[in-house]
């Protein structure tokens, strides 16, 4: 019996050590987990942050340009080439207004900036010769082509590790409070844009009624 209740104790003993041990780790663990979210939450870092809204807007790009490569008509094609580039201006403008500087001014990456804002320039202006040309222009498909390869590698400049958004992550930024700036500034663009839009399809318009009442005339 003495060796009996000996027994049972020890294995209460060694019960409450083990469960002690998971204790200490669990509490370890949520402190950890404690600090990382206040680490996290330091700069800004999140869903409605700055890099979440800037990703989401490649996201939606890369995906109107894998639509454009399987449409099969010219009208959805050139709707889609509005989208794009109407989107791209939008991007690109609330970068270099708001995100950019902010960048530069925390990391003070000179080689990271420089290269994503020429990067920019060379987009824009194949995006000037789309829209100026139009959706009968020969070249038309093949500027799509090369602008969706221009974006894909500056993206992945953008995305990389190392790259500018996740050297922003790891700065003093204030991701929250840039990512609120970059959405407001982004809605006054789209309203601005939509009326522009609705200029360029008259315009469009008015170009294939000429065009259609050339070719009766001849």
């Amino acid at each position: 019996m003495a060796k009996s209740r000996t027994a049972k104790k020890g294995k209460r003993s060694s019960a409450t050590r083990a469960r002690s041990a998971r204790s200490a780790r669990s509490t370890s663990s949520r402190g950890s987990s404690g600090s990382r979210t206040a680490k996290s939450r330091g700069n800004g870092r999140g869903r409605d942050d700055a890099i979440a809204l800037l990703k989401a807007d490649h996201r939606e790009v890369e995906k109107w340009f894998g639509e454009f490569e399987s449409a099969r008509s010219h009208e959805r094609k050139s709707e889609l080439a509005e989208r794009i580039c109407q989107a791209l201006r939008t991007h690109t403008t609330i970068e270099e207004e708001i995100f950019y500087p902010a960048f530069l001014e925390a990391t003070d990456d000179t080689e990271i900036h420089h290269e994503a804002e020429i990067e920019h320039a060379g987009a824009k202006h194949l995006i000037d010769e789309i829209e100026s040309a139009g959706p009968d222009d020969d070249h038309f498909e093949a500027r799509i082509s090369v602008l969706q390869e221009m974006i894909r590698h500056h993206v992945k400049e953008e995305e990389q590790r190392g790259g500018m958004f996740s050297e922003a992550q790891s700065s003093s930024m204030d991701l929250r409070a840039l990512g609120e700036e970059l959405k407001q500034r982004k809605l006054e663009l789209m309203g601005e844009s939509a009326s522009g839009l609705g200029e360029m399809a008259a315009h469009a318009r008015s170009r294939r009624g000429a065009r259609e009442l050339r070719a009766r005339s001849s």
